[in-house]
């Protein structure tokens, strides 16, 4: 069955990669407007899933990954429209000519059939797939069984969507399979150009481990921020907040904050009082324990923890040097941060921190498709190859040479 859905994937891909763009566009739109048209059918299927989610005992991060709602839903909108109007990626390239007259030239064309296996978020069917068929490509979908309800509405729409654009419906397929064990055949799916898993961290480690298919690594954010001994307290402690309580079941969420003994009088107090507001939970070392009543000792487990909650593991550092030392042994390679007005700090940190995404006095949280002006993403790859950072449309092409000849051979 998966063999099938991969070779009426591979012949819907041909078509999409050989129409216009502008049919491609119109898919889009057509999308865009069933999102608004059939929302309370969206709405009522995701209330299903939610229900039955709650009913399973799902934990509060991924119950909030899960949740669909009015806002949401035009959020998806806005992203559709987004990736409608950037330029369209196929054909973009350079040329130029040998010495011999030969003419090379490189292009971009789609990868070709994209396998994704996903948990517990349902905006995914609606941004992954945006992004795969504005870039010529063609997906399978395995999302979570606690989203069901609401993958399957959306995924319906998509089908609608090519209808009406007068494309290949293959080209979108969610696998609704029971069988547990039919994510692990995608991972040894030979023919699927690349899969891409998103979820959390044992989801992610199971596929890279397993997989002989190509795979981007995604997702699992142990993000830092490092506040240092030439910081702005106020810009700092306004970048910790939004990084732990924005939305603290995000990849893209602080989970270590590391303070230089300069300033942990000016920020510890203060941060306590701010973060204590919303419930979280400092775990720290013995200097923060010091300073935040009712801080819990932290365990090496601690600064390894993508928490997706209101806990904080929290450290006091005595320079960059040792701070850069804790990112690298700890940093799961997503986003860092650092807050300092010393140019040489702050150069410095950019340069030795190895991460997709740094930042210096700015917020992780915006390590985003949609705050890159991407209109969405298929995932944040925290790998070096062949993608690094959130995954646009350009993450989802490879390149063609194309030589043109007028008889050249080669002598040696």
């Amino acid at each position: 069955m998966l063999e099938e859905s991969l070779r009426a994937a591979k012949a819907a891909h041909h078509q999409l990669a050989a129409a216009a763009a502008a049919e491609r566009n119109h898919l889009l739109l057509a999308m865009e407007r069933l999102l608004g048209d059939c929302q309370d059918q969206i709405l009522a299927a995701n209330q299903g899933d939610l229900m039955e989610a709650q009913q399973c005992g799902l934990d509060a991060p991924r119950l909030a990954r899960l949740a669909l709602s009015p806002a949401k839903l035009e959020g998806l909108a806005e992203g559709l429209r987004t990736v409608r109007q950037l330029p369209d990626p196929l054909g973009q390239g350079r040329r130029w000519t040998l010495p011999n007259g030969l003419i090379l030239e490189q292009v971009r064309v789609p990868l070709g059939v994209i396998g994704l296996i996903y948990e517990s978020r349902p905006g995914v069917t609606v941004e992954a797939v945006s992004l795969a068929l504005k870039s010529g490509n063609s997906i399978l979908l395995r999302g979570g069984r606690e989203a069901q309800r609401s993958n399957e509405a959306l995924a319906e729409l998509w089908l609608r969507a090519l209808d009406d654009a007068g494309l290949p419906r293959a080209a979108v397929q969610l696998l609704t399979d029971p069988d547990r064990n039919l994510a692990r055949q995608m991972m040894h799916l030979r023919g699927l150009d690349l899969l891409i898993p998103r979820g959390g961290p044992s989801l992610i480690r199971t596929v890279v481990e397993e997989a002989t298919v190509p795979v981007v690594e995604t997702g699992v954010g142990n993000c830092h921020l490092y506040i240092d001994a030439h910081a702005d307290i106020s810009m700092a402690l306004a970048i910790l907040l939004d990084g732990k309580v924005g939305n603290p079941s995000v990849c893209n969420a602080l989970e270590t904050v590391l303070i230089h003994r300069d300033v942990l009088e000016a920020v510890l107090p203060a941060a306590a009082e701010l973060l204590g507001a919303y419930g979280v939970v400092w775990h720290g070392d013995d200097s923060v324990q010091a300073w935040v009543e009712d801080a819990v000792p932290a365990t090496e487990d601690d600064w390894n923890e993508e928490y997706l909650g209101l806990h904080m593991a929290a450290r006091v550092v005595d320079s960059l040097d040792d701070a850069l030392e804790h990112i690298a042994r700890y940093g799961s390679g997503h986003s860092e941060s650092i807050v300092t007005n010393d140019y040489t700090v702050g150069q410095r940190f950019l340069a030795a921190v190895d991460a997709a995404v740094v930042y210096w006095n700015a917020s992780t949280r915006f390590s985003d498709g949609h705050q890159f002006g991407f209109g969405a993403e298929v995932g944040i790859s925290t790998q070096k190859l062949h993608a690094r950072g959130p995954m646009g449309l350009d993450a989802l092409t490879t390149m063609k040479t194309l030589a043109l000849g007028s008889g050249q051979t080669r002598d040696i």
